[in-house]
Protein backbone atom coordinates (compact mmCIF):
# COMPACT_ATOMS: atom_id res chain seq x y z
CA UNK A 1 0.00 0.00 0.00
CA UNK A 2 1.61 3.18 -0.95
CA UNK A 3 1.81 6.00 1.69
CA UNK A 4 -0.65 8.32 0.63
CA UNK A 5 -3.37 5.52 0.41
CA UNK A 6 -2.28 4.44 4.44
CA UNK A 7 -2.26 8.51 5.57
CA UNK A 8 -6.01 8.38 3.70
CA UNK A 9 -7.46 4.95 6.07
CA UNK A 10 -5.66 6.37 9.37
CA UNK A 11 -7.12 9.48 8.79
CA UNK A 12 -10.62 8.26 8.34
CA UNK A 13 -9.74 6.53 11.67
CA UNK A 14 -8.63 9.78 13.76
CA UNK A 15 -11.53 12.13 11.82
CA UNK A 16 -14.14 8.86 12.24
CA UNK A 17 -16.47 11.68 14.48
CA UNK A 18 -16.49 14.07 11.64
CA UNK A 19 -15.87 11.70 8.61
CA UNK A 20 -19.58 11.99 7.67
CA UNK A 21 -19.60 15.57 7.22
CA UNK A 22 -16.41 15.63 5.12
CA UNK A 23 -18.04 12.57 2.91
CA UNK A 24 -21.19 14.94 2.48
CA UNK A 25 -20.63 16.94 -1.23
CA UNK A 26 -23.46 19.18 0.30
CA UNK A 27 -20.77 20.31 3.47
CA UNK A 28 -18.22 22.95 2.48
CA UNK A 29 -16.20 23.84 5.64
CA UNK A 30 -15.76 21.78 8.73
CA UNK A 31 -15.08 24.01 12.02
CA UNK A 32 -13.84 21.50 14.96
CA UNK A 33 -13.86 24.03 18.32
CA UNK A 34 -12.15 21.82 21.03
CA UNK A 35 -13.20 18.00 20.94
CA UNK A 36 -16.95 18.22 21.84
CA UNK A 37 -17.86 21.21 19.25
CA UNK A 38 -18.04 20.77 15.85
CA UNK A 39 -19.69 23.22 13.38
CA UNK A 40 -20.35 22.87 9.67
CA UNK A 41 -21.43 24.93 6.61
CA UNK A 42 -23.89 23.92 4.36
CA UNK A 43 -25.39 26.20 1.25
CA UNK A 44 -23.74 29.28 3.01
CA UNK A 45 -25.36 28.57 6.42
CA UNK A 46 -23.10 27.52 9.57
CA UNK A 47 -24.14 24.74 11.78
CA UNK A 48 -23.70 23.01 14.88
CA UNK A 49 -23.23 19.16 14.44
CA UNK A 50 -24.29 16.63 16.92
CA UNK A 51 -21.45 14.98 16.83
CA UNK A 52 -17.94 15.40 18.43
CA UNK A 53 -14.43 13.85 19.49
CA UNK A 54 -14.76 11.87 22.25
CA UNK A 55 -11.98 13.63 24.13
CA UNK A 56 -9.11 16.16 23.84
CA UNK A 57 -6.02 13.43 23.01
CA UNK A 58 -8.30 12.02 20.54
CA UNK A 59 -8.66 15.25 18.50
CA UNK A 60 -5.31 15.91 19.42
CA UNK A 61 -4.01 12.72 17.98
CA UNK A 62 -5.60 13.23 14.82
CA UNK A 63 -4.60 16.78 14.15
CA UNK A 64 -0.97 15.24 15.17
CA UNK A 65 -1.45 12.08 12.41
CA UNK A 66 -1.71 15.33 9.70
CA UNK A 67 1.13 17.68 10.87
CA UNK A 68 3.62 13.72 10.74
CA UNK A 69 2.59 13.57 7.25
CA UNK A 70 3.13 16.40 5.56
CA UNK A 71 6.41 17.26 7.63
CA UNK A 72 5.34 19.69 9.97
CA UNK A 73 5.15 19.93 13.98
CA UNK A 74 2.72 21.25 16.84
CA UNK A 75 4.28 21.50 19.55
CA UNK A 76 5.23 24.81 22.50
CA UNK A 77 6.87 26.36 19.49
CA UNK A 78 4.78 25.53 16.73
CA UNK A 79 1.21 27.11 17.73
CA UNK A 80 -0.32 26.54 14.29
CA UNK A 81 -0.12 24.76 11.16
CA UNK A 82 -1.58 24.93 7.84
CA UNK A 83 -1.71 21.60 5.94
CA UNK A 84 -3.82 19.54 2.90
CA UNK A 85 -5.18 16.29 3.33
CA UNK A 86 -4.57 13.61 0.45
CA UNK A 87 -7.99 14.86 -1.75
CA UNK A 88 -7.10 18.47 -1.81
CA UNK A 89 -8.82 19.90 1.27
CA UNK A 90 -6.87 22.80 3.01
CA UNK A 91 -6.31 21.93 6.81
CA UNK A 92 -5.76 24.58 9.71
CA UNK A 93 -5.27 24.12 13.05
CA UNK A 94 -3.87 25.71 15.95
CA UNK A 95 -3.45 24.15 19.18
CA UNK A 96 -3.53 25.46 23.00
CA UNK A 97 -2.71 27.74 24.86
CA UNK A 98 -3.19 30.17 21.84
CA UNK A 99 -6.33 28.18 21.85
CA UNK A 100 -8.23 29.13 25.15
CA UNK A 101 -11.33 26.40 24.09
CA UNK A 102 -8.96 23.57 22.63
CA UNK A 103 -7.74 22.40 19.67
CA UNK A 104 -9.10 24.29 16.97
CA UNK A 105 -9.27 22.11 13.50
CA UNK A 106 -11.01 23.65 9.97
CA UNK A 107 -11.30 22.45 7.11
CA UNK A 108 -11.99 23.84 3.96
CA UNK A 109 -13.05 20.74 1.72
CA UNK A 110 -11.92 20.55 -1.45
CA UNK A 111 -14.28 21.36 -4.27
CA UNK A 112 -14.20 19.89 -8.08
CA UNK A 113 -13.65 23.16 -10.33
CA UNK A 114 -17.29 23.31 -11.63
CA UNK A 115 -17.40 26.95 -11.57
CA UNK A 116 -17.82 28.57 -14.97
CA UNK A 117 -19.11 32.37 -15.81
CA UNK A 118 -22.18 30.40 -16.56
CA UNK A 119 -23.18 28.69 -13.84
CA UNK A 120 -22.52 31.65 -11.33
CA UNK A 121 -25.44 32.79 -13.28
CA UNK A 122 -27.16 29.99 -12.99
CA UNK A 123 -26.43 29.95 -9.03
CA UNK A 124 -28.05 33.58 -8.81
CA UNK A 125 -24.10 35.57 -8.11
CA UNK A 126 -24.12 37.78 -11.22
CA UNK A 127 -26.16 38.01 -14.25
CA UNK A 128 -25.75 37.07 -17.35
CA UNK A 129 -24.96 40.56 -19.00
CA UNK A 130 -21.80 41.09 -15.83
CA UNK A 131 -20.85 37.36 -16.69
CA UNK A 132 -20.18 38.53 -20.83
CA UNK A 133 -18.81 41.94 -19.55
CA UNK A 134 -16.46 40.63 -17.45
CA UNK A 135 -15.25 36.94 -19.88
CA UNK A 136 -14.58 40.10 -22.25
CA UNK A 137 -12.86 42.00 -20.24
CA UNK A 138 -10.89 39.17 -19.12
CA UNK A 139 -9.89 38.86 -23.76
CA UNK A 140 -8.97 42.10 -23.43
CA UNK A 141 -6.10 41.76 -20.96
CA UNK A 142 -7.17 43.64 -18.25
CA UNK A 143 -5.93 43.50 -14.48
CA UNK A 144 -8.90 42.21 -12.44
CA UNK A 145 -9.01 41.97 -8.10
CA UNK A 146 -11.53 39.98 -6.83
CA UNK A 147 -12.20 41.61 -3.71
CA UNK A 148 -14.47 40.02 -0.55
CA UNK A 149 -14.41 38.63 3.00
CA UNK A 150 -13.52 35.59 4.51
CA UNK A 151 -15.87 32.89 2.41
CA UNK A 152 -17.35 34.71 -0.21
CA UNK A 153 -16.45 32.72 -3.33
CA UNK A 154 -13.45 34.86 -4.36
CA UNK A 155 -11.40 31.55 -5.17
CA UNK A 156 -14.30 30.69 -7.18
CA UNK A 157 -14.66 33.52 -8.60
CA UNK A 158 -10.90 33.64 -9.63
CA UNK A 159 -11.83 29.87 -11.15
CA UNK A 160 -14.56 31.01 -13.36
CA UNK A 161 -12.48 34.10 -14.54
CA UNK A 162 -9.85 32.10 -15.53
CA UNK A 163 -11.66 29.81 -17.62
CA UNK A 164 -11.94 33.29 -20.59
CA UNK A 165 -8.53 33.01 -20.82
CA UNK A 166 -7.48 31.69 -24.40
CA UNK A 167 -6.43 28.09 -24.38
CA UNK A 168 -3.29 29.23 -26.70
CA UNK A 169 -1.83 31.68 -23.52
CA UNK A 170 0.57 30.32 -21.19
CA UNK A 171 -0.40 30.65 -18.18
CA UNK A 172 1.37 30.54 -14.71
CA UNK A 173 -0.94 30.14 -11.44
CA UNK A 174 0.77 30.65 -7.83
CA UNK A 175 -0.69 29.97 -4.62
CA UNK A 176 -0.33 29.50 -0.99
CA UNK A 177 -2.19 26.30 -1.09
CA UNK A 178 -3.17 24.58 -4.23
CA UNK A 179 -6.97 25.36 -5.18
CA UNK A 180 -7.40 26.36 -8.75
CA UNK A 181 -7.97 24.05 -11.57
CA UNK A 182 -7.54 25.57 -14.86
CA UNK A 183 -8.59 23.65 -18.02
CA UNK A 184 -5.95 25.35 -20.35
CA UNK A 185 -3.38 22.57 -21.44
CA UNK A 186 -0.46 25.34 -21.31
CA UNK A 187 -0.90 26.03 -17.35
CA UNK A 188 1.88 25.81 -14.34
CA UNK A 189 1.08 25.66 -11.12
CA UNK A 190 3.57 26.81 -8.61
CA UNK A 191 2.88 26.25 -4.74
CA UNK A 192 4.31 28.08 -1.93
CA UNK A 193 6.19 25.54 0.54
CA UNK A 194 6.43 25.95 4.28
CA UNK A 195 9.89 25.90 5.98
CA UNK A 196 10.60 22.70 7.51
CA UNK A 197 11.18 21.99 11.35
CA UNK A 198 14.61 22.62 10.97
CA UNK A 199 13.43 26.14 9.66
CA UNK A 200 14.77 25.58 6.10
CA UNK A 201 13.95 25.11 2.62
CA UNK A 202 10.57 27.77 3.27
CA UNK A 203 9.30 28.76 -0.14
CA UNK A 204 6.90 32.19 -0.51
CA UNK A 205 4.86 33.64 -2.82
CA UNK A 206 7.29 36.59 -3.15
CA UNK A 207 9.97 33.63 -4.36
CA UNK A 208 7.46 31.90 -7.04
CA UNK A 209 6.51 35.36 -8.29
CA UNK A 210 10.17 36.22 -9.35
CA UNK A 211 10.63 32.61 -10.71
CA UNK A 212 7.14 33.19 -12.76
CA UNK A 213 8.75 36.27 -14.47
CA UNK A 214 10.88 34.06 -15.71
CA UNK A 215 8.99 31.74 -17.30
CA UNK A 216 7.39 33.27 -20.01
CA UNK A 217 3.69 34.09 -19.04
CA UNK A 218 1.10 35.33 -21.00
CA UNK A 219 -0.84 35.48 -17.52
CA UNK A 220 -0.19 35.42 -14.24
CA UNK A 221 -2.95 34.05 -11.75
CA UNK A 222 -2.18 34.79 -8.10
CA UNK A 223 -4.78 32.64 -5.93
CA UNK A 224 -3.92 36.01 -2.79
CA UNK A 225 -2.12 38.64 -2.55
CA UNK A 226 -1.56 38.71 1.47
CA UNK A 227 1.84 40.29 1.42
CA UNK A 228 5.18 42.05 0.08
CA UNK A 229 4.73 39.90 -3.28
CA UNK A 230 1.81 42.66 -3.96
CA UNK A 231 4.68 45.03 -5.26
CA UNK A 232 5.56 41.78 -7.77
CA UNK A 233 2.54 41.93 -9.08
CA UNK A 234 1.69 45.30 -9.07
CA UNK A 235 4.73 46.12 -11.23
CA UNK A 236 4.36 42.88 -13.05
CA UNK A 237 1.30 44.31 -14.20
CA UNK A 238 2.51 47.75 -15.56
CA UNK A 239 5.40 46.03 -17.28
CA UNK A 240 4.23 44.05 -20.04
CA UNK A 241 2.25 41.17 -17.82
CA UNK A 242 -1.14 42.77 -18.25
CA UNK A 243 -4.42 40.58 -17.62
CA UNK A 244 -3.29 39.37 -14.49
CA UNK A 245 -5.88 37.98 -11.75
CA UNK A 246 -6.22 37.76 -8.27
CA UNK A 247 -7.89 37.93 -4.94
CA UNK A 248 -7.75 40.65 -2.17
CA UNK A 249 -9.41 40.28 1.31
CA UNK A 250 -11.83 43.49 1.45
CA UNK A 251 -14.92 45.02 2.04
CA UNK A 252 -15.07 47.54 -1.03
CA UNK A 253 -12.62 48.45 -4.10
CA UNK A 254 -11.12 51.49 -2.29
CA UNK A 255 -10.47 49.17 0.50
CA UNK A 256 -9.01 46.49 -2.29
CA UNK A 257 -7.06 49.52 -3.39
CA UNK A 258 -5.66 50.46 -0.17
CA UNK A 259 -5.21 47.09 0.74
CA UNK A 260 -2.74 46.21 -2.14
CA UNK A 261 -0.72 49.71 -1.44
CA UNK A 262 -0.33 48.99 2.41
CA UNK A 263 0.63 44.94 1.04
CA UNK A 264 3.05 47.23 -1.46
CA UNK A 265 4.46 48.87 1.37
CA UNK A 266 5.35 45.51 3.74
CA UNK A 267 7.94 44.88 0.31
CA UNK A 268 11.72 45.86 1.64
CA UNK A 269 12.00 47.91 -0.99
CA UNK A 270 11.48 51.16 0.76
CA UNK A 271 8.59 52.29 -2.08
CA UNK A 272 7.15 56.05 -0.89
CA UNK A 273 3.76 55.87 -0.22
CA UNK A 274 2.70 58.03 -3.08
CA UNK A 275 4.76 56.37 -5.50
CA UNK A 276 2.89 52.94 -3.97
CA UNK A 277 -0.24 54.46 -4.25
CA UNK A 278 0.08 55.83 -7.96
CA UNK A 279 1.01 52.35 -9.02
CA UNK A 280 -1.72 50.59 -7.47
CA UNK A 281 -4.32 53.15 -9.38
CA UNK A 282 -2.15 52.69 -12.54
CA UNK A 283 -2.11 48.86 -12.83
CA UNK A 284 -6.06 47.78 -11.71
CA UNK A 285 -8.19 47.74 -14.46
CA UNK A 286 -11.68 46.27 -12.44
CA UNK A 287 -12.57 45.04 -9.24
CA UNK A 288 -15.15 42.82 -8.81
CA UNK A 289 -16.56 43.29 -4.89
CA UNK A 290 -18.25 39.74 -3.90
CA UNK A 291 -19.97 39.55 -0.83
CA UNK A 292 -22.23 37.01 1.47
CA UNK A 293 -25.67 38.13 1.99
CA UNK A 294 -27.75 37.85 5.26
CA UNK A 295 -29.29 34.80 3.56
CA UNK A 296 -25.76 32.79 2.82
CA UNK A 297 -25.75 33.26 -0.61
CA UNK A 298 -22.68 35.07 -2.33
CA UNK A 299 -23.59 37.78 -4.67
CA UNK A 300 -21.30 40.06 -6.90
CA UNK A 301 -22.01 43.20 -5.38
CA UNK A 302 -20.12 45.64 -7.61
CA UNK A 303 -18.04 45.63 -10.55
CA UNK A 304 -16.12 48.51 -10.60
CA UNK A 305 -13.48 50.26 -12.93
CA UNK A 306 -10.55 51.67 -11.50
CA UNK A 307 -9.98 56.07 -12.92
CA UNK A 308 -6.69 56.70 -11.66
CA UNK A 309 -6.26 59.32 -8.67
CA UNK A 310 -7.92 62.92 -8.35
CA UNK A 311 -6.45 65.80 -7.36
CA UNK A 312 -6.38 65.02 -3.78
CA UNK A 313 -3.89 61.63 -4.62
CA UNK A 314 -7.52 59.52 -3.89
CA UNK A 315 -8.56 56.65 -5.83
CA UNK A 316 -11.92 57.21 -8.29
CA UNK A 317 -13.85 54.69 -9.75
CA UNK A 318 -16.92 54.42 -11.42
CA UNK A 319 -19.73 51.72 -10.60
CA UNK A 320 -20.23 49.75 -14.21
CA UNK A 321 -22.37 47.15 -12.23
CA UNK A 322 -24.31 47.25 -8.71
CA UNK A 323 -26.36 44.86 -6.73
CA UNK A 324 -29.99 45.76 -6.73
CA UNK A 325 -32.27 43.62 -4.06
CA UNK A 326 -35.91 43.16 -4.77
CA UNK A 327 -36.71 41.63 -1.56
CA UNK A 328 -36.74 38.02 -0.38
CA UNK A 329 -38.90 34.67 -1.40
CA UNK A 330 -40.94 32.57 0.45
CA UNK A 331 -37.78 30.18 1.43
CA UNK A 332 -36.40 33.88 2.61
CA UNK A 333 -33.66 33.94 0.27
CA UNK A 334 -32.49 37.35 -0.88
CA UNK A 335 -33.93 38.77 -4.55
CA UNK A 336 -32.26 41.38 -6.88
CA UNK A 337 -29.87 41.29 -9.64
CA UNK A 338 -26.45 43.10 -10.67
CA UNK A 339 -27.19 45.37 -12.97
CA UNK A 340 -25.40 48.24 -15.05
CA UNK A 341 -25.53 51.69 -13.87
CA UNK A 342 -25.69 53.32 -17.25
CA UNK A 343 -21.74 53.94 -17.45
CA UNK A 344 -19.18 52.53 -19.79
CA UNK A 345 -15.75 51.41 -19.37
CA UNK A 346 -12.90 53.60 -20.27
CA UNK A 347 -11.73 50.74 -22.64
CA UNK A 348 -15.15 50.59 -24.51
CA UNK A 349 -14.24 50.45 -27.67
CA UNK A 350 -10.89 48.01 -27.25
CA UNK A 351 -13.10 44.92 -28.46
CA UNK A 352 -14.06 46.04 -31.85
CA UNK A 353 -10.78 47.85 -31.86
CA UNK A 354 -9.36 44.11 -31.72
CA UNK A 355 -11.28 42.03 -33.19
CA UNK A 356 -13.80 40.71 -30.50
CA UNK A 357 -16.74 41.92 -31.83
CA UNK A 358 -17.94 38.30 -32.46
CA UNK A 359 -18.21 38.35 -28.53
CA UNK A 360 -20.66 41.30 -27.24
CA UNK A 361 -23.80 40.03 -27.81
CA UNK A 362 -25.76 41.25 -24.55
CA UNK A 363 -23.01 44.02 -23.51
CA UNK A 364 -23.82 46.12 -26.75
CA UNK A 365 -24.48 49.37 -24.41
CA UNK A 366 -21.03 48.60 -22.28
CA UNK A 367 -19.12 48.35 -25.66
CA UNK A 368 -18.39 50.29 -28.71
CA UNK A 369 -19.13 48.63 -31.69
CA UNK A 370 -18.27 49.33 -35.94
CA UNK A 371 -21.06 50.37 -37.63
CA UNK A 372 -20.58 47.94 -40.10
CA UNK A 373 -20.87 44.88 -37.13
CA UNK A 374 -23.75 46.43 -36.18
CA UNK A 375 -25.81 46.51 -39.46
CA UNK A 376 -24.79 42.89 -39.84
CA UNK A 377 -25.95 41.91 -36.40
CA UNK A 378 -29.40 43.86 -37.29
CA UNK A 379 -30.22 42.09 -40.80
CA UNK A 380 -29.68 39.06 -39.33
CA UNK A 381 -31.69 39.35 -36.84
CA UNK A 382 -28.93 39.24 -33.46
CA UNK A 383 -29.66 42.98 -32.69
CA UNK A 384 -30.28 43.12 -29.13
CA UNK A 385 -32.58 45.44 -27.61
CA UNK A 386 -31.83 48.53 -25.60
CA UNK A 387 -33.86 47.52 -22.60
CA UNK A 388 -30.84 45.69 -20.14
CA UNK A 389 -28.32 47.86 -21.39
CA UNK A 390 -30.49 50.98 -19.68
CA UNK A 391 -31.61 49.42 -16.55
Amino acid sequence: METVEIYRETLRHFLAPIQPLLDDPAVSEVMVVGYDTVYFETAGRIQQAESGFEDEPSLMAAVQNIAEFVGRRLDADNHSMDARLPDGSRVHVIIPPSSRRGVCLTIRKFQPATFTLPSLVDRGSMSDMAAEFLATSVLLHKNIIISGGTGTGKTSMLNALSAAVPDEERIVVIEDTSELQLNQPHTVYLEAQPPRPSGRGGVTIRDLFVDSLRMRPDRIIVGEVRRGEALELIQSMLSGHSGSLTTVHANTPRDAASRLETLCLMNDTGLPVHVARAQVASAIHLVVQISRLADGSRRVQTISEAIGLDDSDKYQWRDLFQFQAQGRDKDDRIQGELLPTGLRPTYADEPAAMGFEDRIQLTEGLFARSPEFARSSRSNGSHKTEKNTKS
